[in-house]
């Protein structure tokens, strides 16, 4: 086994005793929350799939890998605002799902776009992704909840350019192969909303 895949294996085992701790039970109600908000982004495959697809992208296609996961977390912070006041964003999942599919298919094809395109991308697709963690958060702890996905959507998106530059670089063949799974998940989920 080559050093960089011993890096990666080591950074995904660093994640874990943080999600171990989210069942322990001793933690306070505001903890909890943030908690429940670090495991959040963890529980759907879709959300899941999107943000360490968007890492993988940003590593595989940017200069600057961290600008498009950044404006990613910003615009999620937004739409996860405009979900917690109620605000009604219509389309969610279609765009969740789409989101998917475009993030797949830039992945297979190692698709670089110009920074703006980039971020305006990554932050369209952020606010549908943040307006239904929004709805589902909703609570009287919701800040801490909100602080906890903010940070597990970073980590996700981290752990994607990690994997990016580590391994998708030095296998060329994962990105097509995981790249079109993504876009299949998403096509899967629009056909399964029409």
């Amino acid at each position: 086994m080559k050093i960089p895949a011993i890096r990666t294996g080591l950074l995904a085992a660093l994640l874990l005793p943080a999600l171990a701790q989210a069942h322990t039970g001793a933690h306070t109600h505001e903890a909890a929350s943030f908690y429940a908000g670090l495991l959040h982004p963890l529980t759907g495959l879709d959300h899941l799939a999107a943000m360490v697809a968007l890492g993988v992208w940003s590593a595989l296609a940017l200069r600057r890998a961290w600008l498009a996961p950044a404006a990613f977390v910003l615009m999620l912070a937004v739409g996860a605002i405009a979900g917690l006041q109620g605000l009604g964003v219509p389309a969610i999942e279609p765009m969740i799902a789409s989101s998917l599919l475009v993030l797949g298919l830039l992945v297979a094809v190692r698709r670089a776009l110009p920074l703006s395109a980039a971020l305006a991308l990554a932050g369209f697709f952020a606010f549908f992704h943040g307006a239904a963690h929004g709805y589902e958060l909703a609570s009287e702890q919701a800040w801490a909840a909100l602080a906890g996905m903010l940070l597990a959507t970073a980590a996700l998106h981290g752990l994607g350019i990690l994997l990016g530059r580590q391994l998708y670089t030095r296998q060329r063949w994962l990105a097509p192969a995981t790249g079109s799974a993504v876009a299949l998940l998403g096509s899967a989920l629009l056909l399964g909303l029409a």
